[in-house]
């Protein structure tokens, strides 16, 4: 035993009215934190100091609402930042503290989802058709709630289902319950967010859902949950997005390892892990890193939007994360360690309701009924793991030589198979080796000295093309859509014009702001690169047709011929400038008739269909693809190519 007495301890939690929180991290102990609650309403307002200006350590409660903060929308419910401001903590031996916790099943009433199958179907074929079909993102994480009556005192509740968590479901990053004031959240978080400790920042992006079968997972039936397509781009398009939040909160832009398997005890995940190094205040790295796209989808603030257009109800918690701000004792830099898993695989009890939230990743590939089977096994894992269904008993091994009494802990993992191994390694090989890669801008590239300007049109992959550009030398700034000037224009040697949702063709004051800063650097003969939707609209000033694609370009990889050079690059687009096939030239003349100029613009197309992958002119070059995504294995030389022609 690491404390005091676990039976004495959890006898007075139960039987008492103060605030807690139970959490397991490391699979022998069970930290016990006791405070009292503070409500704010910003991160900044998290208190980690008290009167004196003294260390706190403080858990809290990050519900979705606060991506307002980041200028996104949601339907708002009020659900407070909720703040367990530390005043005592105690370690207990875990296998004791199992021993001392409650057990007796907890029944519930008027069970189901709050959304009926068909309906949640419905849903996903208007996403796939109405956002995904449209540009309005790469995919998008819509949410329906298994809910229930619980006529049983809350503790009493909370306190069953976590033993039942810690004996029964395996994997977890945290399991955890938190008891306040009219309010229960008790789960099993498979995955963190977001860490920050001495000065290095982890995110692990988790995607894929492989739900186990009836007699458990074999070789084969991963093998073929691995070969998916649909899961495969699903996690690379995550990866994606969260490097774009790497980008902009570490120095070094991030740097990716894996993928691994994530096996819990009734689903399995595929995931990868990114480092980096920043020494950002805890609260701004977690204000910069809301929310994951594993629950939202991308580009973030698109897939806000879209997610208050088709939930129609609040998420509360959903989605966001527990936040645990340890002092670390420094005197320099940040004062606390982070440590944030996202608040999924959890079970919410409020005035006697029970409520689990669960959702499906909505991508192209997607299919209505797929989708309303994967919030069904969401489900069924967290409310198996809490005893509120049967839970699943483990077959003997499919190998009939095998002992079938061996208990599963003795069984090979199946991530040591080696097919299984093999497909998991595969799946770099089509990555670009820039992120995959240990690197830190010095100044020193090929364009050291000169100055780039990134216009934002809400896409964050702007962030990591700003690392990339620094990499390359270049002094680099963001700015957004709505704030750049034409000074911010005039005064940068290379501008950058970036990508974003949407349909470009629309006259919303973004398109037309984006239009604007195509149009006055190509009308100067200023050093232009236009991006993805920036391309587009670069097109459609030279007189090229844009269109929507038959099928979206959304995480898809394609090798293409950029003037002359192969490159394998990452594509997110739903529209194309289109040209007749074979078409590599467009000449257009300028001028008030008594002085003309022709220009000539060299066109990179598919050979049979005539979509335009990228253009160059006099000082203006454009691509289609994203030339920073972990999916452009030759991202880095074709952005270097095109800055040199426009520079």
């Amino acid at each position: 035993m690491t404390g005091p007495d676990p039976s004495s301890l959890i006898h007075d939690l139960l039987s008492g009215t103060a605030p807690f929180a139970l959490i397991a991290r490391d699979g022998t102990t069970v930290e016990v934190l006791t405070g009292d609650v503070v409500d704010v309403e910003l991160l900044r307002d998290i208190p980690l100091t008290d009167a004196t200006g003294t260390a706190r350590e403080v858990l809290a409660l990050v519900p979705f609402r606060q991506v307002r903060e980041r200028g996104f929308v949601c339907h708002d419910d009020g659900a407070p930042l909720r703040c367990l401001v530390v005043d005592e903590r105690v370690s207990l031996d875990r296998a004791e503290t199992v021993a001392s916790l409650p057990s007796s099943p907890i029944p519930l009433a008027d069970a189901g989802f709050d959304i009926a199958d068909e309906e949640y179907a419905d849903i996903v074929r208007r996403v796939i058709a109405d956002e995904i079909g449209r540009g309005e993102g790469a995919n998008f994480v819509i949410r329906r709630d298994f809910v229930a009556g619980v006529d049983v005192d809350p503790r009493v509740a909370a306190l069953t289902w976590f033993r039942a968590l810690l004996e029964h479901e395996k994997g977890a990053y945290w399991t955890f319950a938190v008891v306040t004031e009219g309010h229960i959240a008790v789960g099993a978080s498979p995955e963190a967010h977001v860490s920050a400790k001495a000065g290095i920042v982890t995110m692990n992006p988790i995607s894929g859902t492989f739900r186990h079968p009836a007699g458990g997972a074999t070789a084969e039936t991963l093998a073929e949950f691995l070969r998916s397509t649909k899961e495969t781009e699903e996690l690379f398009m995550v990866v994606d997005e969260e490097l774009k939040m790497m980008s902009a909160v570490c120095s070094d832009g991030g740097r990716i390892t894996g993928p691994h398997l994530k096996v819990m005890s009734r689903l399995t995940h595929t995931e990868y892990m990114l480092r980096g190094r920043s020494d950002l205040d805890p609260r701004d790295i977690l204000r910069e890193t809301m929310f994951a796209p594993t629950v939202t989808g991308s580009p973030m603030q698109n897939a806000c939007t879209v997610i208050a257009r088709h939930e129609t109800t609040p998420r509360g918690y959903y989605s966001g994360v527990a936040a645990l701000f340890t002092p670390n004792g420094a005197t320099e830099g940040p004062t606390h360690d982070l440590d944030a898993p996202i608040l999924i695989r959890t079970a919410y009890l409020v005035d006697g309701r029970l409520r689990v939230p669960v959702g499906a990743t909505l991508v192209r590939h997607s299919d209505p009924d797929g989708e309303v089977g994967e919030t069904h096994g969401k489900a069924a894992g967290v409310l198996g793991a809490i005893g509120a269904i049967p839970r699943d008993v483990p077959a003997a091994p499919a190998d009939a030589d095998a002992d079938p009494d061996a208990p599963v802990s003795e069984r090979r993992p199946l991530a040591q198979d080696p097919a299984i191994a093999e497909l998991l390694a595969s799946r770099n090989d089509r990555l670009a080796p820039f992120w995959m890669n240990p690197q830190d801008p010095d100044g020193s590239g090929p364009f050291a000295g000169r100055t780039a300007l990134v216009v934002d049109a809400e896409d964050r992959f702007t962030t990591m093309l700003a690392h990339q550009l620094r990499h390359l030398g270049l002094e680099t700034r963001i700015v957004h859509w709505s704030e750049v000037t034409d000074a911010d224009l005039d005064a940068a040697d290379l501008v950058v014009s970036g990508p974003g949702p949407g349909d470009p063709r629309d006259d919303s004051p973004r398109m037309a702001a984006m239009r604007h800063v195509v149009g006055r650097r190509r009308a100067a003969g200023a050093p232009l690169l236009a991006v993805c939707l920036s391309h587009q609209i670069l097109a459609d000033s030279l007189g090229i047709d844009l269109r929507p694609l038959a099928q979206p370009h959304q995480g898809l990889q394609k090798s293409v011929d950029v003037f002359g050079e192969p490159a394998s690059i990452g594509f997110y687009n739903t529209f194309t400038a289109r040209v007749a096939p074979g078409d590599t030239r467009r000449g257009l003349t300028i001028g008030d008739g008594a002085v003309t100029t022709e220009l000539v613009t060299d066109v990179a197309a598919d050979t049979e269909t005539g979509d335009v992958y990228a253009l160059r002119g006099p000082g203006y070059a454009s691509v289609q693809g994203h030339l920073e995504s972990i999916l452009s294995r030759d991202g880095m030389r074709t952005l270097e190519r095109l800055i040199a022609h426009v520079l």
